[in-house]
This record gives C-alpha cells, sequence and structure tokens, in this order.
C-alpha cells in the first residue's frame, strides 16, 4: 500500500506541476502578445524600428507582469488538475486504494510551496533586472517619447552642499534613479532664497555631479539660457540616490535587506521595502493557501453536481484574497498597519478558510 501511495503521490504531484506551469506558460505568452501589439502601435510612427527590439523590450517586462498573477496560475492550475482528475475519476480509484483527500493534496502543497521559493529566489531577481533593461531598451526606442511610458513617477528629492540646497523633481527613471527622464531641479543659496529653476531633458548621476543635457536655466530678471550640457554639484551617492527612487517592485529580493537598512540609516521610510520582502517571504505559504481553497472547491465528484457553482466559488474566493491583499498593502503604505502583518494576514485567512473547508468536507 505505501508503495502505491507513494506513487500515486508522486502522479498528482507531477499532474499538479504540470497544469500550473501550463496555466502559466499560456498566461505569459497572452501577456506578451498584448505587450507587444501596444508597443509596436506606439513604435509605429518611429522610422526604421527594428521588431526585434520593439519583442525584446515587450518579453523583458513581461516576467514582473506574470509575477504578480502567479498566485492565480497556482488557483486556476489547481482547480483544473483536481476537477481533470475526479471526471476521469482518477480520484475515486485513488481513494480505492486507501488514500484519503490528505494524502493526494500534500503533493500539491509541497509543490506549491517549492515553486513559491523558487519563485522568491531566482525569479523575482531575474524579472527585476529584466525590467531595467526593458526601461533602457524602451529609452532607445522613444527617446524623449519614453518619458512618459515609464512608471513611477514623479519623484522628488532634496539635496543640500556646500553652495546650497537643491530640489530635483524627475518625470520618470531609470537605472534605479541613477538616470533621470523630464528633470526640474529649483536651487537655493545658503540662505533659502532661491537662485535658479533648471529643466533639462534627462540627467545621469555622476561622482558629485548630475550630469543634465539639454538643458535650460531660468533666472530671476535673466533671460533663459539654454545649454546642451550642464553640471549641478551634488552630495549624493548612487545608494541614497536608489533609495529615494527604486520602487520596491523593482528591487530584487536578495537587495531587499540592504535597502531596508540604507532608508532606516537615513531616516527615510522603509515600509514600501519592508512589506515587499515580508510579500516575497510569504509567497510560498501563499501558493499553499491557493491550494488549500481550490481543494475545498474542487474535490467533489462529478456525479455529485454543482461542478459550475464550486468553480465560482473559488474563483470568487481568489478574488476577495486579493482585494484583501491589495487592502492590507495601501495600509502598510500609509502606516496604518505593520508591514508583516500585511503581508501575512491574507496569508493566514486564505490557508484557514481553504483548510476549514477542506475538513469540514472529508471529516464533517
Amino acid at each position: 500500500m505505501s508503495v502505491v501511495g507513494g506513487t500515486l503521490a508522486r502522479y498528482f504531484g507531477v499532474r499538479f506541476l504540470n497544469t500550473v506551469l501550463l496555466v502559466f506558460a499560456g498566461i505569459f505568452l497572452l501577456v506578451a502578445l498584448i505587450d507587444y501589439i501596444e508597443l509596436m502601435r506606439r513604435a509605429s510612427d518611429i522610422p526604421n524600428v527594428s521588431g526585434l527590439m520593439v519583442a525584446k523590450t515587450s518579453l523583458f517586462r513581461v516576467p514582473q507582469v506574470t509575477e504578480r498573477i502567479l498566485p492565480f496560475c497556482v488557483l486556476i492550475g489547481a482547480m483544473s488538475c483536481y476537477l481533470n482528475l475526479s471526471r476521469r475519476l482518477e480520484l475515486v480509484v485513488a481513494r480505492s486504494a486507501g488514500m484519503s483527500a490528505w494524502q493526494f493534496v500534500a503533493p500539491a502543497l509541497i509543490v506549491a510551496f517549492l515553486l513559491g521559493v523558487f519563485a522568491t529566489a531566482v525569479y523575482n531577481p531575474i524579472s527585476a533586472i529584466l525590467q531595467e533593461r526593458s526601461k533602457r531598451f524602451e529609452a532607445e526606442l522613444f527617446g524623449q517619447n519614453a518619458v512618459g511610458a515609464q512608471s513611477g513617477g514623479p519623484f522628488w528629492l532634496s539635496q543640500k552642499t556646500n553652495d546650497g540646497t537643491a530640489i530635483i523633481n524627475a518625470a520618470s527613471s531609470r537605472d534605479q534613479g541613477v538616470s533621470l527622464f523630464g528633470v526640474t531641479a529649483y536651487t537655493f543659496d545658503n540662505e533659502g532664497h532661491f537662485r535658479q529653476r533648471i529643466e533639462a531633458r534627462s540627467a545621469v548621476l555622476e561622482p558629485g555631479v548630475w550630469h543634465l543635457f539639454n538643458a535650460r536655466i531660468h533666472e530671476v530678471q535673466k533671460l533663459p539660457l539654454d545649454l546642451s550640457e550642464f553640471r549641478l554639484k551634488t552630495s549624493l551617492t548612487p545608494e541614497q540616490v536608489r533609495e529615494s527612487f527604486a520602487t520596491p517592485e523593482t528591487v530584487p529580493f536578495w537587495e531587499l535587506p540592504l535597502y531596508i537598512r540604507i532608508a532606516e540609516h537615513a531616516g527615510l521610510g522603509a515600509a514600501g521595502y519592508r512589506l515587499q520582502f515580508q510579500k516575497l517571504l510569504a509567497r510560498p505559504f501563499f501558493l499553499v493557501a491557493m491550494v488549500f481553497l481550490a481543494a475545498a472547491v474542487s474535490l467533489r465528484f462529478f456525479r455529485f453536481g454543482g461542478v459550475q457553482k464550486m468553480v465560482l466559488g473559488g474563483v470568487t474566493a481568489g478574488f476577495l484574497l486579493y482585494i484583501l491583499q491589495k487592502v492590507t498593502e495601501d495600509l502598510s503604505k500609509a502606516d496604518l498597519m505593520h508591514p508583516v502583518a500585511a503581508a501575512w494576514l491574507p496569508v493566514l485567512i486564505g490557508g484557514l478558510t481553504g483548510f476549514m473547508a477542506l475538513l469540514y468536507q472529508e471529516d464533517g
């Protein structure tokens, strides 16, 4: 019996993994196709545009999008797997071999947990790196027009040097704040009096200076001065700039602890980075919770009927859990909830709900 049970467990685990990967691959290709069509539409007015560059830009942006919907891939994959097993009466065979529902759900739980570990430790850093590269390719394709296309802005940053203070605004950023686009800088002397307003198409942080390109200088009672290049003195380091401009989603998992320490040392808010770090730590358990929810609504035999209602119930439960996760994230970003509670509360609620529903079905 143990040999048969082990064979069935491996079989159910492989079937679950294949179904989840198939769902993920389908969504990945769909997102890539839609994003490629949108980029081609935007690039239609650019002469001699390279279709290969557009495809590469789109492909590099897709992993971060699909990373966010991985829990729904697991939910849909688990429901499809168990409903198919039930339709083909394979669950009946498993029960006749002496396996309980907990025994043929356990392989899916293990696989989901390992998928979550892989997604956090490997897939997340890769998607963050590819996202930054896609911004570089997009800037090469669209030039100035890429400013409006890059998300995350506007950004604000203040600095202080021996010459006075400056407030810098950027419509968008690349390389986690080292390269800025749509830049406006307001400079003040040491006594707080306004000196200049500098507008530039882009800026790059270099040792000790911001290197501004296509700049226009506005001063009181003077005509605007246009310069192809302008250097604004700064005391900021790349690490300080990255902390201010980098959004938590663009920071790889393994670098998040460093960003948290830098933010705390600089006296800046680190709630967003803490929340992202806790979300990534909780991801394996969140995928396990999705399997529990799927199992609770999809282990009913087809001959009992009501399959459509069960599927609708599972999708609704996943959607409500997603809404709860977004609410807790917003509360955490507003400093109204601790990041640990915001990241782990949906995991606990989703996991306990699915576990209790499955326990009630199996053991009454």
